[in-house]
Formats: structure tokens, sequence, C-alpha cells
């Protein structure tokens, strides 16, 4: 999965309708709704600003009156389709005087937001995980010496009959940093959870 850099955009003109595709980074609905009401005060004679958000824990999509799976759905299949994740995809239509047909709307609409991908400069994405385990006292500092190794954040550190740890780290690696783990404390090591 990747996201973008930064903010991209692209046009198109089809039967003379402009399609402005553009793409942005985005990280929560609350910063697309404030970007989409900035566009729309951009483009006041736009016949239609169509829209994808894809983003942790809240995504959508609007078509934006044009007829149902036209717009918003090819573009959807477009971001998927590159692995793009935390962006927001905006089509803003401006008419031409010929009507498109579905098919014609549905090849523009992801195309204006093809082209625009084809300016984007993109940084992978890397999924964490957190991992709750288990260690005798004296084997802690070992356990610390594993997540220095694997860059892992130690997030939260609880005493009761053992230590226990929550770690926090690339989804990646956390097999082979259980397995370093409890080799290096001759399976003195018990994982809890995994989230």
């Amino acid at each position: 999965m990747y996201q973008l850099k930064s903010a991209v955009a692209a046009e198109i003109e089809i039967k003379k309708s402009r399609f402005l595709g553009q793409l942005y980074p985005i990280f929560s609905r609350n910063e697309a709704q404030t970007l989409l009401s900035q566009i729309r005060a951009q483009h006041p004679n736009a016949v239609h600003v169509c829209w994808v958000l894809l983003c942790e824990g809240d995504s959508g999509l609007d078509d934006d009156g044009e007829p149902s799976g036209t717009a918003a759905k090819p573009m959807y299949n477009v971001l998927v389709h590159k692995e793009l994740f935390n962006v927001l995809a905006v089509v803003v239509r401006y008419w031409g005087g010929t009507k498109l047909g579905a098919g014609g709307l549905t090849r523009a609409y992801g195309q204006a937001i093809s082209d625009a991908f084809k300016n984007a400069e993109l940084i992978a994405i890397e999924v964490l995980s957190e991992i709750q385990l288990a260690a005798n006292f004296a084997d802690e500092s070992q356990l610390r010496r594993v997540c220095d190794h694997y860059q892992a954040s130690i997030l939260q550190v609880d005493y009761a009959d053992r230590a226990i740890l929550t770690i926090k780290l690339k989804a990646n690696q956390v097999d082979a940093f259980y397995q370093e783990a409890f080799n290096l404390l001759r399976g003195n090591l018990e994982r809890l959870s995994e989230e």
C-alpha cells in the first residue's frame, strides 16, 4: 500500500467537458470535508464535484448527481488498483454541452484520476502491529535489546509476577522478532496478545 507524498492534478477534455482530476494526501474525514468545501468554493461553475475518500477508519464516495456508479466507482477502482490509501480523489466536471453516456462518464472519471496519478510521488505505507510479551525480570534487558535491533517501540511496561511489555513494530517483522527474542531468552517468553 502507498500514500501520496503531495497533492497532484491533471485535466482532460472529452467532447468539450473538462474533468479536473485531483489527488490529495488525507488522514481523516474532517480534513477531507474541509478540503472539499474549499474545492467547491474554487469551482462555483462546476456541474459536479465527485470524490472518493480512502483512509483508516473512515472512507466514502459520492457521485454528486452523476448517474449512480459512473463517477466515484471508477475513481475508486483506480485507487484500489494503484494500492493508494490515505487519499482523497476529486474530479471537478465542467459541462461541455454533449452527453457522454454511462460508459463515457465511467471512462472519463477513471481517466482523470489515472492521469493525475501519473504525476504522483508515492510513499510506501508500513503497517504496524502491537504485541504484548511476558518475560522474566532478569530477561527484560535482553528483550529491550531485541526491540532496539528491530526499531520497535516499547509502549508500556507493567510489572506483576513477570515483566509485561507492550511493543509496536512493523507488522511484517512480528514473527521474526518474536522468534529471535524467544530463542535469545531460551523459551522464557510468552506472547500474550497481538493487534
